[in-house]
């Protein structure tokens, strides 16, 4: 189990910390930039966590405080993740920004910053009770919703957009039971691999779009 997790967590980081570059080489508008920094904050900020896991199958040493670290990074880049893609949202389908909207999407993110910086985490120990579990994530959820909602409100304007928010619902619908349970039932870490194949799939769909469509619509005025 630990070849194949490790294999996977690995090709993984490698993916996301590639595509990044290669989309920000490849860019050529504000909302590709977008799509490559926000491949690149979903990978590094998970590196922190899943290195320390892969090194901890195969070296004999105590990773507990690296793995609570990590744990506590990844939940602050997966926060920014959303709000860049709040962003590509709106460069990719010419959208004024809402006031209210955007406003929400900085509130929700700000409190589940916070809200993780708390001790009661435990982070450094590696442990973190149900309560926190949920308390945590509350805010960050509401983020989700909004951002689901708005890439299903465009699914019928972009072919190559149209799955996206189906990937976020199933990353979130998967990240939930462990990010709540997992300290009670190891078992539901299991789910973070198929939560991971939905940021592969997000993170796939902005390197396509880049390599392969001719231009976006902000660049011809169109939606």
């Amino acid at each position: 189990m630990k070849y194949g997790e490790s294999t996977f967590d690995i090709l993984y980081l490698l993916f996301a910390i590639v595509s990044g570059i290669v989309i920000l080489i490849k860019a050529r508008t504000k909302t590709e930039k977008l799509m490559g920094i926000s491949a690149l904050v979903l990978g590094l900020g998970d590196a922190f966590h899943l290195v320390p896991r892969v090194l901890n199958y195969f070296i004999e040493a105590d990773f507990t405080v690296y793995l609570g670290v990590g744990k506590f990074v990844t939940s602050v880049t997966m926060t920014a993740f959303y709000v860049l893609i709040y962003y590509v949202w709106l460069g990719l389908f010419r959208e004024k920004a809402n006031k209210a909207v955007t406003c929400l999407v900085w509130l929700f993110a700000a409190v589940r910053v916070a809200l993780c910086a708390f001790p009661q985490n435990g982070w450094l120990k590696n442990s973190s009770g149900m309560t926190w579990g949920i308390i945590r994530n509350v805010p960050f959820v509401m983020l989700g919703v909004m951002i689901i909602v708005l890439y299903f409100t465009k699914r019928k304007e972009s072919r190559r957009f149209r799955p996206v928010w189906l990937y976020i619902l199933l990353s979130f619908l998967f990240y939930m039971p462990v990010a709540v349970g997992a300290g009670l039932l190891p078992i539901l870490g299991m789910l973070m691999l198929p939560k991971t194949v939905c940021y592969i799939l997000m993170i796939l769909t902005f390197l396509l779009a880049t390599l392969n469509d001719p231009v976006f619509p902000e660049n011809t005025g169109k939606k």
